[in-house]
């Protein structure tokens, strides 16, 4: 990668796009990206005005996550901590090929007893029983302290009695006398099984705060207290004691040695160490510089630098305020120096961020739970996400083109090589994610693939002197990618709680049916019924999404919103990607929306107004879903029926699309401004469009073309009178400050 010129030669102040400036201006002077780390404090940018310094993004990015910041360990601790992790790395590694004997839920025993005393150790527990002097260390810079010892001692040893050889009284035998007692457990088996059912939500409380502990409570007193409502309330139950209640959790399939933690022990936690080793290997500035560089001189290069980079770094981290963060400390200093105000760009970037999670080849954590249940290959997952993922990265790049027509955005030329020429010295950092294709479509299996391609990405590091992954950079990179799954393994466990419980009181079947009964209240049309209904759980998803992390959410959408889409005749793909989806865009909802209040740190802008312009840019994320549930036509867009159901599909959709982003910008791009009556004819243009039907695409098509001549008229009407037919650039001062 060619180095960084960060002092070669300081650009001129920036200057405000004043009124009347032409549009055409241009920064003379070739903008250089900023280096890897410092990017904010470094001396090219000190013109451009004040921003938060973070010289390490991934701290900044932490405080955005799903998850709390953990400790920075050190010393002995820290020796025994990268052992710990360096041993499960390892483990995870060596099931591909060789699984253990004993059988699938032998190795999710020993591997949460691998990281659920880690995070006791990695994570404080934010509990202050007295003040904390005057000078002290935070938390997070500090040890763990004597109480998180015990606790991770507890934990290894109540994951672990379902497998110890020793006769303890009735209890313990093994793990095949541990199996036998399944139904039948005895005093000690549930008083281990109640220590690690505490554990576990005191471990989710340490890494994602008290709502998802909460939340699983709360099914736990279901379970408990069910019983009890007047058996002629749909919610109510037999009742469950607490035994039976520790036995489902603790030795049963549908506990916490579940789906959703198979899939963090055999899935996620190895595309987690694939996406530390492709980091530490320098493909995420390969990324950046290639997006910059293939944009470099288009009017628009600030734009769609951030929106290419968004989706590129997606293939590395996966998680949307940690995108938002790394494409944010680069390309945030070109979004200033183009014009963009500090809410709009934080916007652009939050949204192109959470594209890490929606986009091919490594979407969420949610989307391996997609192929567990539905029993599908990871290969058809990508499948289904790959038209709404070009659907939603078109809305947002019209967003930044229709912004930068409408504002007076100016051309920045940013100093990088040519495209060509880093595609020929770094376009090896693709090989590996090309390989996990290949790999798939060969038929292996997505741990298969994504082993192979963490072997080729370290392989070619060596290609690069400065990225080269030594035996101790890949330690680091085995440790930081077991480190990066403690917290989601937690939540994975704990998700046991509720999918168990869900289970064995029969509550989605019956929660589906009041929803389903809500909209038939309303309308016994079916397809109302059915859109309602998809409403009604959109909206359900959203709220459930802003308290608890994106793999809760999704669990506790599917197991309680998926029947009722089940039910009204949904398509299982359509219903599982309809709960995916909205899931993940509790990262773009107000009023929590991480990836929008991570781009505000970046930018310095306002928290509300970045959120509602990252909802603008996001806005395809919303209605996407709902077409291809509430219409056969729409599983196309799922990749889904024949070519002609396919690209009906996708074109209309990109139609419906381009015409909301039309709506929402004000601007029809080659033409000019669109007033009120035409944006508003063009939203519901747009939203006919979606509803995928003969009849609604006519209509839509019809509106669409009615807004396009109003527009037409307009600019018309404004030429005739000798006025601009393009609004003078607008002043942002005002809204940077």
């Amino acid at each position: 990668m060619p180095p960084v010129r960060p002092s070669d030669a300081t650009p001129p102040p920036p200057r405000s796009p004043a009124a009347g400036s032409p549009a055409s201006e241009r920064d003379t002077a070739a903008l250089p990206l900023p280096p890897d780390k410092g990017a904010a404090t470094d001396p090219v940018w000190a013109d451009d005005g004040p921003v938060e310094t973070h010289h390490d993004t991934r701290e900044l990015a932490a405080r955005f996550e799903d998850e709390k910041p953990g400790r920075v360990l050190s010393g002995p601790v820290a020796l025994l901590f990268t052992g710990a992790t360096l041993a499960v790395a390892l483990l995870a590694l060596w099931q591909v090929f060789f699984p253990l004997p004993q059988g699938s839920k032998y190795y999710l025993i020993i591997f949460l007893a691998g990281v659920l005393p880690m995070v006791f150790l990695a994570y404080p527990s934010g509990v202050r029983l007295r003040r904390r002097p005057a000078g002290d260390e935070p938390a997070e810079r500090r040890g763990p302290r004597p109480a998180d010892w015990l606790l991770a001692a507890v934990a290894l040893l109540a994951c672990l009695y379902p497998v110890l050889p020793v006769t303890l009284g009735a209890g313990g035998g093994g793990y095949d006398a541990f199996l036998d007692r399944q139904g039948l457990l005895v005093p000690l088996d549930v008083a281990l099984g109640t220590v690690l059912l505490l554990l576990l939500l005191e471990a989710c409380r340490r890494t994602t705060g008290w709502i998802l502990p909460a939340v699983c409570l709360l099914f736990l007193a279901y379970g408990y207290y069910g019983g009890l409502l007047p058996q002629a309330w749909p919610v109510a139950h037999a009742g469950l004691d607490f035994a039976q209640l520790v036995d489902a959790f603790y030795n049963s399939d549908s506990g916490f040695y579940g789906t959703p933690l198979d899939v963090a022990a055999s899935y996620i936690v190895l595309f987690t160490i694939y996406g530390a080793v492709l980091d530490l290997s320098g493909a995420g500035r390969f990324f950046v510089e290639l997006s910059a560089a293939a944009f470099r001189r288009s009017r628009t290069a600030a734009g769609r630098t951030a929106v290419a980079s968004g989706f590129l770094l997606g293939t590395v981290s996966g998680s949307g305020a940690a995108t938002t963060v790394s494409i944010g400390a680069v390309t945030w200093p070109i979004l200033r120096r183009a014009g963009y105000p500090a809410e709009r760009a934080g916007g652009m970037l939050a949204a192109a961020g959470v594209g890490a999670i929606l986009s091919p080849p490594t979407l969420g954590a949610a989307a391996f739970i997609i192929a567990e249940y539905l029993g599908v290959s990871y290969l058809q997952v990508l499948g289904w996400a790959t038209v709404p993922t070009i659907l939603y990265y078109l809305g947002i790049l019209l967003s930044v083109e229709i912004d930068a027509r409408r504002s007076g955005v100016r051309p920045v030329v940013i100093d990088t090589g040519s495209a060509g020429r880093l595609l020929l010295r770094f376009g090896y950092h693709f090989l590996s994610l090309l390989v996990i294709i290949v790999v798939l479509a060969m038929g292996a299996s997505a741990t298969r693939a994504v082993v192979i391609a963490t072997v080729l990405a370290a392989a070619l590091s060596f290609l690069d002197r400065r990225h080269r992954l030594t035996p101790a950079r890949l330690v680091a990179a085995l440790s930081g990618g077991v480190r990066g799954v403690l917290a989601v393994s937690a939540v994975c466990a704990a998700a046991g709680i509720i999918t168990a419980t869900t289970t064995k009181t029969g509550l989605g079947p019956q929660a589906a049916a009041l929803l389903v009964s809500g909209a038939q209240a309303v309308s016994s049309e079916p397809a109302v019924v059915l859109a309602l209904t998809a409403l009604l759980a959109a909206v359900a998803l959203t709220l459930l999404g802003l308290a608890v992390p994106v793999t809760a959410s999704f669990v506790i959408g599917w197991v309680i919103i998926g029947p009722a889409l089940l039910h009204l005749g949904v398509a299982a793909p359509a219903a599982a990607m309809f709960v995916f989806y909205f899931a993940v865009l509790s990262e773009v909802s107000p009023p929590t929306a991480l990836a929008a209040v991570a781009a505000a740190a970046v930018t310095g802008g306002r928290l509300v107004p970045t959120m509602w312009q990252t909802l603008r840019y996001a806005l395809p994320a919303y209605l996407i879903p709902i077409a291809f549930v509430i219409t056969p036509t729409g599983l196309g867009l799922l990749g889904i029926g024949g070519a002609g159901r396919i690209a009906v599909a996708a074109v209309v959709s990109a139609l419906g699309v381009t015409v909301l982003a039309v709506a929402a910008g004000g601007w029809l791009p080659g033409v000019g401004p669109a007033g009120t009556p035409e944006r508003l004819l063009g939203a519901v243009a747009g939203l006919v469009l979606l509803w995928l039907e003969p009849l609604p695409m006519a209509i839509g098509a019809v509106l669409a073309a009615l807004a396009v001549a109003g527009v037409l008229v307009r600019r018309g009407s404004a030429g005739r009178a000798g006025g601009p037919s393009v609004p003078e650039l607008v002043d942002h001062r005002e809204e940077r400050e």
